[in-house]
């Protein structure tokens, strides 16, 4: 298979430090709990937390029901915007999200799918609460949860991202932890409109970088898109449930394997977008193990390498980045090495099954825990 480098969540976590006896949960260590300036948003593991394997759905895409003309997200006098670069991302100022209506929320939904990253500054979501985020998001879908992460503990829809100020050398073992990957693409249905916020940063550095796949299907030539046309990988959360079990973590839901085309069709802009990630690709399933691993690094380098077709989000304080896990890849950069924590959340509501063809879509399926030598269940 394909190299399998599962950036672990050492690189953006920290390990876990306490466990509250009585209530079976497991949590970060007093000490950073006490200096933490966001401590709602602070992970939390609850042992006896467990999750059956999520079932199928048919997905309607709020974008669908938008007005293209965006009047109630881009107030014409109010909403300022600036596109980071021509085709991918736009920053914008002058609203909040959450305040938008039904129809605003339509409309952000369409916008992200057309500029496939939306950075929102000077926003009051995080400062709304973790349950408040939860409501928020289902709007645009059933909102993920997580099988290994922590999440605030009112809150298990969110997914939390937290390195500790005093999380040791993060380059000891590695050279270079740009990870980009698509949320949990393991999924039967994975993530389309997705909400990100740092509630906790450091003064410079810790930027997410975001790769444009639809982009990067469009430099193809009209004869190595036709090759990949019928092809389908898999895509599996095995080495992150294993990860998570060697590291004293939890498994609230066993992992999944499911196979997605290589290509997939946006439902709403129709756009064709590359549907591969180092992070939880294993293998092309048409092809042999060689010929899988020399197509799926030539796609990796492609999207991972090109920068002519990515943007970079600059963390500023209350800012909420959108984008969509359908048309973009991204990674964090672990580039600061101050003695700042870095504490972030997530709302990451599901999609469709990933089609390549639109009279596909909603085509049920069904997903099954992973069976096999690579992952023993608990008991």
């Amino acid at each position: 298979m394909a190299p399998v480098r599962y950036t672990n969540p050492n690189t953006v976590y920290s390990r876990i430090q306490d466990e509250d006896e009585e209530e079976g949960f497991l949590t970060v260590a007093k000490e950073h709990r006490a200096t933490s300036k966001a401590p709602e948003y602070l992970p939390t593991w609850n042992r006896k937390e467990k999750y059956e394997p999520l079932k199928f759905y048919e997905h309607k895409d709020p974008g669908l029901k938008a007005d293209p003309a965006l009047p109630n997200l881009l107030k014409k006098g109010v909403v300022t915007t600036k596109n980071i670069t021509p085709k991918l991302g736009t920053e914008v100022r002058g609203i909040q999200i959450s305040e938008l209506t039904e129809e605003g929320k339509n409309e952000l939904a369409l916008y992200v799918a057309q500029r496939g990253l939306v950075v929102f500054r000077d926003q009051d979501l995080a400062s709304k609460g973790p349950e408040f985020s939860v409501e928020f998001g289902k709007h645009f879908g059933p909102l993920h949860i997580h099988p290994t992460s922590g999440a605030p503990r009112t809150s298990p829809e969110l997914h939390v991202v937290y390195r500790r100020a005093d999380a040791k050398n993060l380059f000891e073992n590695r050279n270079n932890l740009v990870g980009f990957h698509s949320d949990v693409s393991y999924e039967l249905q994975p993530p389309g409109t997705t909400f990100f916020t740092v509630v906790e940063g450091p003064e410079a550095g810790g930027d997410t970088l975001f790769a444009d796949t639809v982009e990067a299907y469009n430099r193809l030539s009209p004869a190595f898109q036709k090759r990949l046309e019928g092809l389908h990988a898999l895509h599996s959360g095995v080495e992150q449930a294993n990860f998570s079990k060697r590291n004293g973590g939890v498994v609230k839901r066993e992992p999944v394997q499911n196979i997605h085309p290589v290509v997939r069709t946006h439902p709403v802009t129709g756009q064709k977008a590359l549907y591969v990630n180092s992070g939880f690709t294993r293998k092309i399933v048409e092809l042999k193990e060689e010929e899988s691993d020399y197509l799926l690094n030539f796609l990796y380098n492609h999207i991972n390498n090109s920068h002519d077709l990515q943007a970079r989000a600059r963390w500023e304080p209350n800012t909420v980045a959108v984008w969509d896990n359908r048309r973009v890849n991204h990674s964090a950069v672990l580039d600061w090495d101050t003695a700042e924590t870095r504490l972030a959340y997530r709302i990451t509501p599901t999609a469709e099954r990933p089609v390549y063809d639109l009279k596909d879509l909603n085509t049920p399926a069904e997903s099954k825990p992973y069976e096999g030598p690579d992952y023993k269940k608990e008991d």
